[in-house]
Formats: structure tokens, C-alpha cells, sequence
């Protein structure tokens, strides 16, 4: 059971180790400006191997449960297939459920493990393969395979490693599991942290925040949802940036040049590489500022609490 990219690589272990007797993933959606339905990566990725898809509208308090039992599953490997599911369809197969989860539990239950790590300067990750319950993300740990979390990394090159090491753990844990040599072990009660859905204010870039705080958030957000300030009334969206060695007001621009833009923070400074206005290209600061001089001394930046733009 999955649903995004990064569950493609859940799927090809499973052919490897076992045979899989249905893929179910969400229904297909509208994509991009001319809404034309599209199919999940997985459907994509079951469809090419000839593989039975389902796609139920809904799960709880339904007989969906019954139409899995009767494929006579002995377990069901679900990651990030996007809906929480009910105790009757965890119950289906005969060794229950497992997921494929992104973090090392319990640190960071939740929709987006990935991001919050690279936010809350982690410097290593992971995937746990888990016995599901259900609660959100409390099962039973059976293993886990740990990753560090680079200085340049970004949630899709994070997204793209830790995709490939539930793949890997699939193939090394699942079967010892399902054979008895693996017990699950119950979650410790300390270090739970949770890593909810991110909103669009989560992106916005409060120069009164330290400027490592606000780097690491531009890299975990990056490319979506994306971190984003406001000049002109407009936003502009920050695709890269650099921590500086700069001091000043904060939302200040030290320094606006072939560099990048150096703007103060509550401490140090955080230097604009690449940009994205609104409604327009991304772009290098450089390329930006030929058409967007912005003064050293001044304050442009909106959006951020006691800062004005200026």
C-alpha cells in the first residue's frame, strides 16, 4: 500500500522477496494547470509489472477489509500511502501490517518526517520498519537503518536516500520478520516529537529567527512547499541560501551583490543565492538584483514581525 515516489522502491523489494498479490493506492487526480487525471508513481509502477491495483474512495466503515481478507495476504507493507487505516484492515492479513516510515522512532511521528529533521538540525535520520497499530506511528519497532543528514542536504535528496533504505530494509528485515527472527519492540515512552503536515507559514523566513534556523529551513522545505519572504507586496519565493558571518537589524541588507544578498537575522545572517519572484523564473541573486537593486542599509522585507519594509 502506497501511493508517492518514494514508496516505488517499498514495492520493488516486495516483488524481490515475496509475491505481491495487490497494490492499493489513492485514486487518480487532477494534476497540473490543465487538470488532466494522472496515476500515483506506484499504479504507474504496478501497472508496468502487471500487478492487480485497487483504489478505494474510502476505507473506514467499509467492507474493504473483507475484500483484502479474501486475497489471503500474509502481510501487508504499507509506505506513505496517505490515509490512516482502520484496525479491520490493519487485522486482514495473517501477520497484520508493517510500514516503512522515515524517521528513527519515536523521534518524529507524522506526515513529514523528512522535513522537520533536516529543520531541526538532525544530524542523522533513517527508516524503521514497523509493526502498524493504530495510532500514529506507535507500533512496534522491528528495524531500522540510519542516515546522516548532510550539510547540503535538501528533502529531496533526503526524500530520494531514505526511499532506496526502505527498499534495502524491505529486503533484509521483512522476511527475518515474517519468519519469526525479528521481534518487534515496543517504542520507548521518552523522545517522542512529532512532525505534522507543513503549512505555507512554516515557509515564511522570520529574519528575527537565527540564520541557521532559517537555512536549515530553506533546505527542508525545498522544493516544496518552498520558503518565501515578501518584497513589494510580492512574494518571493528562496530556493538556496547560506548561512553569513554578517551582524545587523534584523531583515536588513548587509550586502547586495555577485554573491548573493546578505540579510541580517536575530543572529548572524543569512545570504540569498537563488530566487524565484512571484509569477516569474528562478534565478540567481545576481540575475535578480539587475532588475531589483536593493540598497545596503534598507529593510524590504515584509512579513516579518518588527520588520519594515523600507
Amino acid at each position: 500500500m502506497g501511493t508517492p515516489e518514494f514508496s516505488v522502491p517499498s514495492l520493488e523489494a516486495c516483488l524481490d522477496v515475496g509475491e505481491v498479490v495487490a497494490v492499493v493506492t489513492q485514486q487518480d487526480k487532477p494534476k497540473g494547470r490543465g487538470q488532466e487525471v494522472g496515476v500515483s508513481p506506484v499504479k504507474a509502477a504496478a501497472q508496468r509489472r502487471g500487478l492487480p491495483v485497487l483504489q478505494p474512495a474510502k476505507i473506514r466503515g467499509t467492507a474493504f477489509h473483507e475484500e483484502l481478507r479474501a486475497l489471503r495476504p500474509d502481510v501487508g507493507v504499507v509506505t506513505a500511502y496517505g490515509k490512516i487505516l482502520p484496525q479491520d484492515v490493519l487485522d486482514a492479513p495473517a501477520q497484520g501490517c508493517v510500514n516503512v516510515h522515515a524517521s528513527l522512532l519515536p523521534r518524529f511521528r507524522g506526515a513529514a518526517p523528512i522535513q522537520w529533521a533536516i529543520a531541526a538540525g538532525d544530524a542523522k535520520t533513517g527508516v524503521c520498519l514497523m509493526k502498524m497499530d493504530a495510532g500514529m506511528d506507535t507500533g512496534p519497532v522491528i528495524d531500522c537503518r540510519e542516515h546522516p543528514i548532510g550539510p547540503e542536504d535538501t528533502s529531496a535528496t533526503l526524500h530520494a536516500a531514505l526511499s532506496r533504505l526502505g527498499g534495502l530494509l524491505i529486503r533484509e528485515s521483512l522476511p527475518r520478520y515474517l519468519r519469526g527472527e525479528l521481534k518487534p519492540a515496543p517504542q520507548p515512552g521518552e523522545g517522542v516529537v512529532m512532525a505534522p503536515l507543513i503549512e505555507k507559514e512554516d515557509g515564511r523566513l522570520d529574519f528575527t529567527r537565527p540564520a541557521v534556523e532559517l537555512e536549515r529551513r530553506v533546505r527542508a522545505f525545498h522544493p516544496r512547499p518552498g520558503t518565501y519572504t515578501q518584497l513589494g507586496g510580492k512574494t518571493l519565493k528562496v530556493l538556496r541560501a547560506r548561512v553569513g558571518g554578517g551582524g545587523g537589524a534584523p531583515g536588513e541588507v548587509l550586502e547586495a551583490g555577485a554573491g548573493g544578498v546578505e540579510v541580517a537575522c536575530g543572529e548572524g545572517s543569512l545570504v540569498l543565492l537563488e530566487v524565484q519572484p512571484e509569477g516569474k523564473r528562478a534565478m540567481s541573486a545576481r540575475e535578480f538584483l539587475a532588475g531589483h537593486p536593493l540598497p545596503e542599509g534598507s529593510r524590504p522585507f515584509g512579513g516579518t514581525p518588527g520588520v519594515e519594509s523600507s
